[in-house]
């Protein structure tokens, strides 16, 4: 492990929370050197998060680590819903089980999450960590950033905020939030040996009392319950006779079982700007939300993981520094969604209006009488879909969304093993249901600059030999289901397994022409005509 502060690093990170840890261990995983920064003396106590997805497990597996975390989350099954009269109304649930490798929504605990991601990155090469290390002050010029922190200078090619809602580097860039608190008031509760045993949330939309109930590992649960006038305020510490009263519909309890307890208002709000010069926000610094759709830290981690690979193709000079200008058309709409989303679930699922909740469920139920709205609700349809035409992407009907994660027959090694594994952590070209080598010649040609992983996906189910090209071939027909719609076509995958681009061998110019934007070479005026006519900017 690094050691020095001397060091000028690549990536320093401000704030060892999961979103600063995680970003940590992707960009240790792509071997750049990374110091991480936190002001407490450890790692955090707080159960804050509670639901993990199987997008953010799909990441902690490109960072390595992911057999040190399916150690402490219960494989979840979704959300179940209850109307007025508490009776379920619906089960929320992944559309497509399992699509990218992991359990679509898994209970867990934070304090859980983040000893194992510290033990990871004490571990981790290249990598520093440096807590009871407040930083002070931010000064960038155009080749490095200048870090006061403990006392020391540190300085980094980069520097990403990901330390909290009370973000101290949003705070020294004075870059403003955009949104609104809620006045409405939650208790939170986190209990030890509880008898829930659900491999799901549940929301029990009752006016009288919203709550929610999400069950743990090992007897932890977590409770969520609305509080009314006289019930406390936003810095009140919460009685345990208060604790007791609200809890005791579901078990006893006794002060030792109350893990954590606390009063809190949600907000609702998302950063001006996610990028100044050298230095990026992530996580609850770039955004804040609502806890209803469980999507807070959930959107931190898909933050790092949009950008950890961008900034190491910029430092191993594979791609522009210009592409890093895309964290922010690329995940900012998405997360601004998110909170909006989150904040009309609370709204409609939590209200206190006994009319507005019976009228919620005659709506629900009469929904659900029909294949669509029970296909919407069942597959949690409501929440923001995670795909963009802005960015590193060619705008397209199959483009800017995730290819899923299933498992292949690789004819290099003679293994069964799941896609992304094969594939690696960088740049892919697949060609699905295209065997001619010239084709391949071109394609290759194409995505030279990217370094990309090369496979040949048959979905008719052929063994083709395809000189200097590996071969993955279906085992359980879901690899074949998931590139089929990419038949007779080349598709460029990036780092983070979303479709940058997909085209006909004989087409490919405007795909060349925006590689070449994002790499930093020089297209040819053709290709630039290209480019404007398909709407992609060159940087």
């Amino acid at each position: 492990m690094d050691t020095r502060f001397d060091t000028l690093y690549d990536v320093a990170i401000c704030g060892a929370g999961p979103v600063g840890m995680t970003a940590g261990l992707l960009l240790a995983a792509r071997g750049l050197r990374v110091i991480v920064l936190e002001r407490r003396s450890t790692t955090s106590d707080e159960p804050k998060a509670i639901s993990i997805d199987d997008e953010a497990l799909r990441t902690y597996q490109q960072a390595g680590v992911i057999d040190r975390i399916l150690p402490i989350v219960v494989p979840g099954t979704g959300t179940r819903y209850y109307g007025l009269d508490d009776e379920p109304l619906f089960h929320g649930g992944a559309e497509s089980a399992y699509r990218l490798g992991y359990p679509f929504k898994n209970p867990f605990a934070q304090p859980d999450l983040e000893r194992v991601l510290a033990a990871a990155l004490h571990t981790a090469h290249h990598v520093t960590v440096r807590f009871d290390t407040e930083v002070t002050s931010i000064v960038q010029d155009a080749d490095a950033v200048a870090i006061e922190a403990g006392g020391r200078t540190v300085r980094a090619r980069y520097l990403l905020g990901s330390d909290g809602g009370r973000s101290t580097v949003r705070n020294l860039l004075k870059i403003g939030m955009t949104g609104r608190s809620h006045p409405e008031l939650w208790l939170v509760v986190d209990t030890l040996g509880d008898p829930h045993i659900e491999r799901y949330g549940m929301h029990h939309a009752d006016p009288s009392r919203p709550h929610v109930v999400v069950p743990g590992l090992d007897g932890r649960c977590r409770y969520e319950f609305r509080l009314f006038d006289g019930e406390g305020t936003a810095t009140d510490s919460p009685p345990f006779e208060l604790i007791e009263r609200l809890v005791s519909r579901y078990r006893p309890i006794t002060p030792a079982q109350v893990e954590r307890a606390v009063n809190y208002r949600f907000h609702g709000l998302v950063a001006d700007r996610w990028q100044l010069g050298r230095c990026f926000l992530l996580g609850d610094a770039a955004h804040m939300m609502p806890p209803f759709a469980g999507q807070g830290l959930n959107s931190g981690i898909r933050d790092a993981a949009n950008l950890a690979w961008k900034l190491a193709g910029v430092l191993d000079g594979c791609l522009h520094e210009s592409v890093l200008a895309t964290y922010r058309s690329e995940r900012g709409p998405h997360a601004a969604a998110v909170v909006r989303a989150s904040e009309r679930l609370g709204r409609v699922v939590m209200t206190t209006n006994p009319r507005v909740a019976a009228r919620r469920d005659e709506l629900v139920r009469a929904a659900l009488a029909t294949e669509n709205g029970r296909r919407w609700f069942e597959t949690m349809a409501y929440r923001p879909s995670y795909r963009f035409s802005d960015g590193l992407v060619l705008p397209g009907d199959d483009t800017g969304s995730a290819i899923g994660q299933p498992l292949a027959f690789d004819s290099a090694t003679r293994t069964i093993r799941p896609l992304d594994e094969i594939l690696g952590t960088g740049w892919a070209l697949m060609g699905i249901d295209v065997h001619d080598a010239g084709d391949w010649s071109r394609a290759r040609g194409i995505a030279r600059g990217l370094h990309a992983v090369e496979a040949a996906v048959p979905t008719d189910r052929t063994a083709p030999r395809i000189d200097d090209v590996n071969v993955l071939l279906d085992v359980d027909g879901r690899l074949d289901d998931e590139m089929r719609t990419y038949t007779g076509r080349f598709v460029l995958v990036r780092p983070d397994r979303f479709v940058a681009a997909a085209w006909l061998p004989h087409e490919g110019d405007d795909v060349r022409a925006a590689v070449a934007s994002w790499t930093g070479s020089s297209p040819s005026p053709s290709e630039l005509s290209c480019l404007e006519t398909k709407g992609v900017s060159y940087a």
